[in-house]
C-alpha cells in the first residue's frame, strides 16, 4: 500500500514553477543602505514570489540608472535628487519604489569645531565629493543664514569626506551620509555632528529609490519584487538582531563595527511601503530643482515616478 501510494504521489505531484528571472543593479558595493533586499533574498522572499534575483553591485556608481534606462537591467537603485535631474535630460526612467524614505544626506561638521550654527560657515572651507543637487542642497541650507555660496570656498576631497573634516582639511562636508560617516568619526574618536537638509529648509525627499525604463518594465514582476522586499523590511523592523546577524553573514567585509552601527541607524529610515508613492514630495522637489537651476521648468508627477499598486486598481 506504501508504495502504490508514493507512486501515486509522485504522479499527481506539481512540477515546481519556473522562477522569473530580473536583474537589479545597486547604487554602490553592499552595504546596509540595501537590507530589504538581502534580506528578501536570504530568507527566500524573492523564491515565494516566483523571481530568482540578480543582485549586481556596479563597476561605477553613475551606470545603474543608465543600465536601467537601456534595458540592460530591470531596475537600478538611484537617487530621487538624481532622478530629477536624469528625467529632465530625457533619460527615460521612472520611480517605481522606495528603499530608503528619507534623506540621509547631511552638513557635517566637528562636534567640538567652530561651527556651532550654519551662520559660523561664512568663510569656511566645505568639502564636497559630487557638484550638482549638493550645490543646491549648500546654496539653500547657507541661505538660512543670509549666506551664499560666495560667502565659502568649496573644495573637493572625492570620497573622502570624514577623512578631510577630521584632519582639518576642510571645516565641513556635504554629501556625508548621517548613518555612515557620523558614525565612522564616532569610531575613530572624533565627534561630528549633522545640520541636517530638511531642516533647513530643503523639501524632504527619498534618498534611495528603484528606477526602472518605464517603456520596457515588466510591472507584474517589479510588483512582486516590492512585495518581497515590504516583507523584508517588516522582518528587518521586528527583528533587527537577527536580520543583522543574517545581512552581515553574506560577506566577511560586512562584518565590523561600522557597518553594525550603520544597519541600526539605517532601520527606521527604510521604506515600509516601498510601492507607495507621495507625489507632492516629488512635485515639491521638482520645483526646488527648477528654482535653483538645476533643471529647465517642471514636469508632472507622472512623468517622474509612478504608483504601480494605484496603478492596477
Amino acid at each position: 500500500m506504501k508504495a502504490r501510494l508514493t507512486a501515486l504521489a509522485l504522479l499527481t505531484a506539481t512540477p515546481a514553477a519556473a522562477q522569473d528571472e530580473m536583474t537589479i543593479v545597486l547604487d554602490w558595493f553592499v552595504n546596509p543602505d540595501h537590507g530589504p533586499i538581502i534580506i528578501a533574498e536570504e530568507l527566500g522572499y524573492f523564491a515565494d514570489e516566483g523571481l530568482s534575483v540578480e543582485i549586481v553591485p556596479p563597476a561605477d556608481p553613475a551606470d545603474p540608472p543608465k543600465m536601467a534606462a537601456a534595458g540592460r537591467a530591470d531596475l537600478a537603485v538611484s537617487y530621487q535628487p538624481q532622478l530629477h535631474l536624469q528625467i529632465a535630460e530625457g533619460m527615460p526612467l521612472t520611480r517605481v519604489g522606495t528603499l530608503v524614505a528619507t534623506p540621509l544626506n547631511c552638513l557635517l561638521v566637528l562636534e567640538d569645531g567652530p561651527v556651532d550654527e550654519i551662520a559660523d560657515l561664512a568663510g569656511a572651507k566645505i568639502g564636497f565629493s559630487v557638484a550638482g543637487v549638493e550645490d543646491a542642497l549648500l546654496s539653500t541650507m547657507l541661505g538660512q543664514a543670509d549666506l551664499t555660496l560666495d560667502d565659502v570656498e568649496m573644495v573637493s576631497v572625492n570620497w573622502s569626506l570624514s577623512p578631510s573634516i577630521m584632519s582639518g582639511q576642510v571645516d565641513a562636508v556635504i554629501g556625508a551620509y548621517r548613518n555612515f560617516e557620523l558614525n565612522q568619526m564616532e569610531i575613530e574618536g572624533v565627534a561630528g555632528r549633522c545640520f541636517y537638509p530638511e531642516e533647513e529648509g530643503v523639501p524632504p525627499y527619498d534618498e534611495l529609490i528603484y528606477v526602472a525604463n518605464p517603456e520596457t518594465m515588466d510591472t507584474g514582476m517589479i510588483r512582486r519584487f516590492l512585495s518581497a522586499t515590504e516583507r523584508a523590511t517588516q522582518y528587518i523592523v521586528n527583528h533587527p538582531q537577527e536580520s543583522w546577524e543574517l545581512f552581515s553573514g553574506t560577506s566577511t567585509e560586512l562584518q565590523d563595527e561600522l557597518n553594525e552601527k550603520a544597519w541600526a541607524d539605517t532601520i527606521p529610515r527604510f521604506a515600509l511601503r516601498p510601492e507607495a508613492l507621495d507625489e507632492g514630495r516629488y512635485a515639491r522637489f521638482e520645483a526646488f530643482l527648477a528654482e535653483a537651476g538645476l533643471i529647465e521648468g517642471t514636469r508632472p508627477v507622472a512623468d517622474l515616478a509612478v504608483d504601480l499598486g494605484a496603478q492596477s486598481q
